[in-house]
């Protein structure tokens, strides 16, 4: 049997009407939507199934929002290939993705896990809101050339890279001058500038007032060693230890995002099948950039 990893979308993946289908056929994505209303004391259910996409794009909706559709999605994989769960062997997630990889992995009960990302998009939300800043994409352009655009837009403002995605897609965050500034320069190395609708620059020293606040929340929670491996958006390593994973979920709101570099691990650790759980579909675009071989599904409400 191949060996099968979960892969959990991040923030930007939210769409109105995600999970409204898994809700109307399967009877347990319904219960995790109920049991979120509860936990959050608002109805998510709605905010997915109807909208508006305003206030769904809202980073402290949008990120319990993915992390419950993440859940209603493996409910299908489970009522319709229960092996694939039972033998699902290592698991990662992109940005907030990476809560709902941990507690797949029993890191974290369901509620403490929704109340956890639900207090980081409040967070990110705020710090934010204290600098005008933003995140564009950087594609088709090598890692020297995108460190070549950080330099030089780094004389006019600050801008960091938040995403090593995958060859050809890397993403930049800072303050919105520079992500304006480097978005020409990006046109003008050859390549192509995608501005991103985001409040603000995440995975950068920007969300500094972030810390205190998601700090305080994950202690306020049992963590546990995940009984599967899950791969660190931070060092794309592995860790076990509950006070190590707490420190790591902490520096990962400052630091960039190794998705590709996880994704070589899993491969080099004898990873065959992916299965890309939740809204949209942008994680098996770049697998097939980083390895076209690597067969990748996707699980949602199609």
């Amino acid at each position: 049997m191949s060996k099968t990893a979960f892969l959990f979308p991040g923030q930007g993946a939210q769409h109105v009407g995600m999970g409204k289908q898994l809700a109307a056929d399967f009877p347990a994505a319904k219960a995790l939507f109920e049991k979120a209303n509860e936990v959050l004391g608002f109805d998510l259910a709605e905010l997915c199934f109807e909208g508006p996409q305003e206030k769904l794009d809202q980073t402290d909706i949008s990120q319990p929002a993915l992390f419950v559709c993440s859940f209603a999605a493996l409910e299908k994989l489970k009522a319709e290939n229960p092996d694939a769960v039972e033998n699902c062997a290592i698991a990662a997630g992109l940005s907030l993705g990476e809560y709902t990889a941990l507690t797949f992995a029993g890191a974290m009960s369901f509620e403490d896990g929704l109340r956890v990302v639900r207090k980081r998009g409040e967070a990110m939300q705020a710090a934010a809101d204290q600098a005008d800043s933003s995140m564009v994409s950087a594609l088709l352009l090598d890692e020297e050339k995108v460190n070549e655009v950080v330099a030089k837009t780094n004389e006019s403002g600050r801008i960091w890279i938040a995403n090593y995605l995958c060859p050809g897609n890397t993403v930049l965050s800072g303050e919105k001058a520079a992500c304006e500034t480097a978005a020409t320069l990006i046109e003008a190395a050859g390549g192509k500038p995608i501005p991103l609708s985001v409040a603000g620059a995440f995975h950068t020293e920007i969300m500094q007032p972030a810390v205190a606040g998601l700090t305080e929340v994950l202690a306020s929670v049992e963590i546990r060693s995940p009984r599967i491996p899950v791969v660190s958006n931070v060092d794309a390593a592995i860790h076990s230890d509950p006070d190590e994973i707490r420190s790591l979920l902490v520096e990962q709101v400052q630091n960039p995002v190794l998705w590709e570099k996880s994704v070589r691990f899993m491969l080099a650790e004898g990873v065959e099948q992916f299965y890309e759980i939740g809204p949209g579909k942008v994680l098996k675009g770049l697998m097939r950039r980083i390895d076209r071989k690597a067969n990748c599904d996707v699980v949602n409400d199609s």
